[in-house]
């Protein structure tokens, strides 16, 4: 059978890349050791006290290694893009759901569960939709009916979902160039009501508001926490925060744990929810990864995961890598063709 190689070869002392979070539980939390059964002997998820998850996509599980890799090692499945709205919603009446309906049904053989991501993101808006010039009521409507179709079909298959993404620039305020801002006098509570319609259709789901930088952003945290508290005072629903910790080496982890502390303040269940780790800083097309580089890595990673497990228990909902194996990271494209981020290679 194929069997995906750990970064380097997991019997050098430095590639600790996968052993770090393997460890994690042994390292940081109470769970006993068992000496006929060691940590570094176990998967991912099976060390983990709370679901452990990565973004992936329908060609990349239809690639056995990969495929292996992943459901040998994470208990939650997030698609990178496939349940996005631009990939679902074709036209006013039809949807396309043949890729997201492979991915639930492949959670569901091989027992993983299903974090939905996401319903609305000011990229994601199919063009047909834009180019129709909806004003607020039928702009509502249509997305009201979307909720719930989307929701609806899977209900009691997928756990949670990111009801919106990145609503707030990085100065803490609303996104100017966003069709909802747009649209709506109050797009806050335009989400709010978004957030109900998810709930409506699915009571059981847990709802999350998802964005980049909240932990070291305090003007966009703030404006979460502002959210939050005005979603309460109005009755709607929201069950969690996700951050997406795209991250690197060379962060401040003091302010990270601040920053994370502080989401944890609202009581809402906290998700990291796109998490990899940059380490070619200076995006040097001569960097080399070596040992050092990897152990730097692999000790941010381990921080991460000792942030996380010290959070109250009743509010972890998961950690996510957004990706598996370095093949597939968006931070090539983004960042530079010489990035390492992730578990696998």
């Amino acid at each position: 059978m194929a069997q995906c190689i750990y970064k380097n070869n997991i019997i050098n002392l430095l590639a600790l890349k996968i052993c770090v979070i393997i460890l994690f539980a042994a390292a940081c939390s109470e769970k006993e050791d068992n000496p006929d059964d060691p940590a570094e002997s176990r998967t991912l998820k099976e060390n983990a006290l709370f679901p452990v998850g990565a973004a992936v996509s329908v060609s990349q599980l239809n690639e056995a290694v990969f495929a292996n890799a992943f459901k040998d090692n994470y208990s939650q499945l997030s698609a990178e893009y496939e349940m996005k709205m631009k990939g679902i919603w074709t036209s006013l009446n039809e949807y396309a759901f043949t890729k997201p309906d492979f991915l639930v049904n492949y959670a569901i053989l091989n027992n993983l569960s299903v974090h939905g991501h996401t319903l609305l993101w000011y990229k994601s808006f199919p063009d047909w939709f834009l180019n129709a010039s909806y004003d607020s009521l039928a702009f509502e409507t249509n997305i009201k009916n979307y909720i719930q179709t989307v929701v609806s079909k899977y209900k009691g298959k997928i756990v949670s979902w990111d009801v919106a993404n990145e609503i707030f620039a990085d100065n803490g305020s609303l996104r100017s160039d966003a069709v909802v801002f747009k649209t709506f006098k109050d797009p806050v509570a335009f989400y709010g009501r978004c957030f109900q319609y998810a709930r409506d259709s699915d009571p059981d789901v847990k709802l999350f508001y998802n964005d980049y930088d909240q932990v070291f952003n305090s003007a966009k945290r703030t404006s979460v926490k502002n959210m939050v508290l005005r979603f309460r005072e109005e009755g709607y629903p929201i069950d969690g925060i996700g951050d997406q910790f795209h991250t690197s080496v060379w962060a401040n982890k003091t302010i990270m744990k601040y920053g994370l502390n502080d989401l944890t303040s609202t009581g809402l269940l906290i998700h990291i929810s796109e998490l990899d780790i940059r380490v070619n800083q200076y995006k040097s097309d001569n960097y080399n990864y070596t040992d050092a580089e990897q152990q730097k890595q692999s000790e941010m990673y381990k921080a991460i995961v000792e942030m996380y497990e010290a959070l109250p228990q009743a509010q972890k909902f998961a950690i996510t890598t957004w990706g598996v194996t370095d093949k597939y990271t968006w931070l090539t494209d983004w960042w530079h063709p010489k990035e390492y981020p992730l578990l696998f290679d």
